[in-house]
């Protein structure tokens, strides 16, 4: 858990595992200590996937002690942690996923490494889970434009700001919805091109007064334009 995971991702997370018949065990991440996320500089992602992955191996090591002292005495065998992750086929064609390079790192395995986006949603759908369709959630450091420093207070800002314009636009959670923080504090709303022209988006957060909405969470402005994944994403140099 941190400041970059949105509120409603967490929920979904304890769904889904209570409907599956999976224990959750929640920890908090400290990227936002580490200078080079906080920087959002191009290797953010690099940095947050390294922290996350070194909390989860610590948590799995122990488990593993734990379980392995209460069977054998603490006389078994050592036995290497084995992490997963949920990566898919498409993800690494996305030069900018850097957390891959984090995951290769740790020895990561990814069992659905060949198995397209679409497939993965086919068998969630398959198996009921309530979130096969929703649209894509990356965390929220990626709704940062580079440069623009990966505070606390700036993700709780996007985070609070996407759920403000998807409860007056009514949106479900299959619609993609993202507020950039551009630089100087500019705001930008990005939505489905049928969003845009159905609800009339631009018109109707102007009448709903955004612009103070806005303002009252750090932003200096707002603008409204079509959803476009990755559209912060740059290569790291």
């Amino acid at each position: 858990l941190s400041p970059a995971v949105p509120e409603e991702q967490v929920d979904i997370a304890r769904q889904v595992a209570a409907q599956i018949g999976i224990e959750l065990l929640e920890i908090e991440t400290d990227e936002g200590k580490d200078p080079t996320y906080v920087a959002n500089a191009g290797k953010a992602c690099l940095a947050c996937k390294t922290h996350l992955y070194s909390a989860l191996e610590a948590v799995a090591e122990a488990a593993m002690t734990s379980a392995s002292a209460s069977s054998t005495g603490g006389n078994g065998p050592p036995r290497r942690v084995i992490l997963f992750n949920g990566t898919n086929a498409d993800d690494t064609r996305d030069p900018t996923r850097l957390g891959l390079v984090a995951a290769s790192n740790f020895r990561v395995e990814s069992p659905l490494l060949h198995t397209t986006k679409a497939d993965v949603r086919r068998a969630a759908k398959h198996l009921g889970l309530p979130n096969h369709d929703y649209a894509a959630a990356p965390c929220l450091r990626s709704r940062l434009a580079f440069g623009v420093e990966a505070t606390k207070r700036h993700l709780q800002a996007v985070g609070e700001a996407e759920r403000r314009v998807r409860a007056a636009l009514e949106l479900d959670p299959t619609t993609n919805l993202r507020v950039r923080m551009l630089a100087r504090n500019q705001a930008m709303v990005e939505l489905d091109q049928h969003v845009l022209i159905d609800t009339d988006a631009e018109n109707l957060l102007d009448r709903e007064g955004f612009e103070t909405v806005f303002q009252e969470l750090g932003f200096a402005s707002y603008g409204v334009r079509a959803f476009k994944s990755g559209a912060m994403a740059a290569v790291a140099k």
